[in-house]
């Protein structure tokens, strides 16, 4: 018994070896020539950049509602401002004694509520083109964990995890320091121009798959199999990068989400050569730990 622990313990330390061996060349050689491109950026208040059409229909909905509150503040604001010099003991000694004014009471309801109509005519469309799942070109499947996500590509039976990087991995994987707690080991792929659709469940407890530069979020649960859709724009090829967003457990803060978003040529030869031969180190690796846990 102790002779097979010690041998399933080395096909799995050897199989761990070269399942990270292939992933930094992996990333390192996709990684090349790609610039990062939704990342935050240290200082900065506002969105990353909107590289599909769900992103940029966000953000022009966030300006449309920044000016309406903003005219609603100043407005506010003035008539405080003017109530306090109208009004004050000084230039009004003698108090009014009415109690209602139908006028008055009839435009501070109906304003505010076609304010709302409007506020809903702009982002019910928006909600509604989230919410809509298209026909997929591509289909990823991300999973949720305690603290990484795993991805699988079900109609080419690929399937990996996708770990942060530390510190001192960065450079192995073509990274520099400020992508420290952004990076992960592996990354999931996708061809710019297509529609890529990602179904997100959970494993343990609830997480929360985010991009901010794709304009999507969506809670994964364990149990059930949400869908979210994005399609980046030709052109817009680079590493976007995102979070966990839903508080999952002490490494929430650490359970980083990394996209290559390639050309379609690149995504192509990437599922012909790398990512095939990245899916077969991986099958390699299962059988190594469930080896090791039933001899334990």
């Amino acid at each position: 018994m102790t002779f097979r622990k010690t041998l399933s313990g080395l096909w799995a330390g050897i199989g761990a070896t070269l399942v990270a061996g292939a992933a930094a060349a992996q990333t390192a050689s996709l990684r090349e020539g790609l610039e990062i491109i939704g990342a935050p950026t240290p200082g900065a208040i506002g969105f990353q950049p909107g590289v599909t059409e769900v992103a940029r229909d966000i953000r022009a909905l966030d300006s449309f509602l920044l000016v309406i509150m903003t005219v609603i503040v100043l407005f506010v604001t003035a008539l405080l401002i003017w109530s306090m010099v109208r009004h004050n003991a000084r230039a009004n000694p003698k108090p009014a004694t009415f109690t209602h004014n139908t006028k008055i009471e009839v435009t501070w309801t109906v304003v505010p509520l076609v304010i709302l109509v409007v506020i809903g005519a702009f982002s019910l469309p928006v909600l509604f083109k989230q919410q809509t799942i298209p026909e997929a070109d591509v289909v990823v499947k991300a999973t949720g964990y305690q603290w990484y996500w795993g991805y699988e590509y079900p109609e080419h039976g690929i399937a990996y995890d996708s770990f942060m990087l530390q510190e001192d991995e960065l450079a192995e994987y073509g990274y520099g320091p400020d992508e420290h707690l952004l990076a992960t080991d592996t990354a999931m792929v996708v061809p710019t121009g297509a529609t890529v659709v990602v179904q997100v469940t959970a494993a343990d407890v609830i997480h929360s798959w985010t991009v901010p530069a794709f304009g999507v979020k969506q809670d994964g649960v364990p149990g059930r199999l949400a869908e979210l859709w994005f399609e980046v724009e030709v052109g817009q090829e680079g590493v976007y990068f995102g979070q966990c967003s839903e508080l999952c457990g002490v490494n929430h803060a650490y359970m980083p989400i990394t996209v290559f978003a390639v050309t379609q040529e690149e995504y192509d030869a990437w599922l012909a050569g790398e990512a095939q031969e990245f899916a077969s180190i991986g099958n390699m690796r299962a059988p190594g730990v469930i080896e090791l846990a039933s001899a334990e």
